[in-house]
């Protein structure tokens, strides 16, 4: 019995040194930890925060088109029976595309022609008589008339010869032509389409420029046009028109004249237009690598003595490998730009060598 006693004891006295060691256990886990008075160091990169103008540059990738562009139709109707053009001619103003057939036009030119000749000997006759006073107002009258009708007849027919023979408005290649010989054209109001003429003597680019640059854009401006189909080649170029008017994403088409005397560059190509603003602005920037987060929601790390203060900033624009700030950073400050990683607000650091 004794013994049955003496272990009884025991085992309460283990269980309660169990109970008792758990406990401690528990409250140390909960406990914080202690640093004993050391913090940790970070090692760190920084650069000072600088005040400067703005670079405005921005590319914009667009289409190259003709100065000139031209789809020429006929203003008459018939058979074509002459084909003076050909796909990749280089045709000047003036020179004719094709003919067509002017038989009865001719005929119409002529008898216009003799009815305008007499109705003019007719009227300076009456003319000379009305003056000595040999014939009445009303005569006159009438032959002035007839005169003038005449003079409209015989315009109309003149012209309408004319169109028979149809030719090109301004001089450029030949892109495309759409009749052959024998082809029955059609004038106005279904006039038939004879060929397209482009002016590559003068390229445009072509781009739409976001409303948050456009306005920075004035005719004249310089512009460096590029393309992939001639890598390292830089066209010098312009700013032609710049339009009032946006689409329905906030764009506003801009018109880039390109300087190509070899004549390289394509109508339809893509290239991309650098725009080179002037801008007198400026504002404190830093390079874009000291961000933390994103654009829409930056911060960056501040080095005052020896610790690293973790700063809100408004991103004004970003420029290359810099970013211009509107507020959270003064002129001068020392930002973290490697090593921002690991750190927390007001951590210990110690700048190293760059």
């Amino acid at each position: 019995m004794r013994t049955r006693s003496k272990f009884m004891l025991f085992g309460g006295l283990l269980l309660a040194v169990l109970v008792l060691l758990m406990f401690r256990n528990r409250a140390a886990m909960n406990a914080p930890t202690s640093t004993s008075g050391v913090a940790t160091t970070h090692s760190v990169a920084i650069a000072k925060a600088v005040r400067q103008p703005i670079d405005e540059r921005f590319s914009v990738v667009g289409t190259t088109s003709a100065f000139n562009d031209v789809t020429i139709l006929s203003e008459t109707s018939g058979r074509v029976v002459k084909v003076l053009a050909e796909v990749g001619e280089y045709k000047q103003a003036g020179a004719v595309l094709v003919e067509v057939d002017s038989e009865l036009k001719v005929a119409a030119f002529k008898a216009a022609e003799v009815a305008y000749e007499k109705a003019k000997k007719d009227l300076a006759r009456y003319e000379a008589l009305f003056k000595e006073g040999s014939v009445p107002d009303a005569q006159i009258e009438q032959a002035r008339w007839a005169f003038q009708t005449a003079e409209a007849q015989f315009i109309v027919a003149r012209r309408q010869l004319a169109d028979t023979r149809i030719t090109t408005p301004i001089a450029g290649v030949v892109t495309a032509r759409f009749v052959n010989l024998g082809t029955m054209v059609m004038g106005a109001p279904q006039a038939t389409q004879i060929a397209n003429v482009v002016d590559l003597s003068r390229l445009k680019v072509k781009v739409n420029v976001a409303e948050s640059d456009v306005f920075k854009l004035h005719p004249g401006d310089a512009v460096d046009v590029s393309t992939d189909v001639f890598p390292g080649t830089v066209f010098a170029g312009s700013v032609f028109t710049v339009s009032s008017k946006g689409d329905d994403a906030h764009t506003y088409g801009v018109e880039v004249l390109v300087k190509d005397p070899q004549q390289r560059l394509k109508a339809g190509m893509f290239a991309r237009a650098t725009f080179r603003p002037k801008s007198t602005v400026t504002s404190v920037q830093i390079p874009r690598r000291a961000i933390v987060g994103s654009i829409q929601d930056p911060s960056v790390y501040v080095v005052k003595s020896g610790t690293a203060l973790l700063r809100p900033v408004v991103v004004k624009r970003e420029a290359g490998l810099m970013v211009a700030l509107a507020s959270g950073v003064a002129e001068g400050d020392s930002v973290v730009v490697d090593g921002q990683n690991n750190l927390t607000d007001n951590a210990f650091v110690v700048v190293r060598q760059q």
